[in-house]
């Protein structure tokens, strides 16, 4: 499904302009949307204050929040047009994550759609409003930046403790002595060697290569079993 949202839960920060430039207000209606997490839960509460509050539409998913398809959502994001705001009772109900929440208030103003939650009194057609979540942005990309600094640290001390990183060998050094060794005898098959060591065809040609001379390659060589780097 196309994302209505304009911004896209994987897009850059973005509020375009100036994060505190007043957002186009007047003439617009109120969009309420409420979401609970299991079909269990009542919107009742939720619904009575998004009506208390002056929505004159409505949209209700009953579905987790880390749930992709909330159908209600969507519908209610594509309802609204510029000058509306989309109201919710509490921001909880309307993002994933705290990246996810930004993502789609984003998208709102960009179209020109304010948005309020009435838990926390935010209201992006404000400058408070506004500035709150300029900060909400700025803190998600400092710590999705942390979060990628630490990994590349660990990675690079990792590596110089001599750590291989990547997947495990599909084959130990022990293996591939006892499958040259296997070789060595003809009425051993590479078939036969690769289901006794648990392990395909083409992984034993990848961890003794020299195999690929002939069976006369390898009583020739004497060579230390080396395993392939990950890539």
């Amino acid at each position: 499904m196309d994302d209505p949202t304009g911004g896209g839960v994987g897009a850059v920060l973005d509020f375009g302009g100036d994060p505190l430039a007043p957002e186009p207000v007047g003439g617009g209606a109120l969009i309420g949307y409420a979401r609970v997490s299991t079909k269990g839960q009542l919107l009742d509460r939720q619904i009575l204050a998004l009506t208390e509050a002056g929505c004159h539409r409505i949209f209700a998913d009953k579905k987790s929040g880390k749930n992709v398809e909330r159908e209600e959502l969507w519908k209610a994001l594509d309802y609204c047009r510029p000058r509306d705001t989309l109201v919710v009772p509490s921001l909880d109900r309307l993002g994933r994550s705290l990246q996810d929440l930004i993502s789609i208030v984003t998208g709102l103003r960009k179209r020109g759609i304010g948005f309020t939650s009435l838990h926390e009194a935010l209201d992006t057609t404000t400058p408070g409003g506004r500035l709150v979540f300029h900060v909400f942005a700025a803190l998600a990309e400092f710590i999705r930046e942390l979060i990628v600094q630490g990994t590349n640290e660990g990675l690079a001390a990792a590596r110089a403790r001599g750590a291989r990183l990547g997947r495990p060998p599909a084959m130990t050094e022990e293996q591939i002595r006892h499958a040259r060794l296997l070789l060595t005898e003809p009425e051993n098959t590479v078939t036969s060697i690769a289901k006794l060591l648990g392990v395909s065809r083409n992984t034993v040609y990848k961890y003794v290569p020299e195999l690929k001379g002939g069976r006369i390659a390898l009583t020739d060589c004497d060579v230390a079993p080396v395993i392939p780097s990950p890539r």
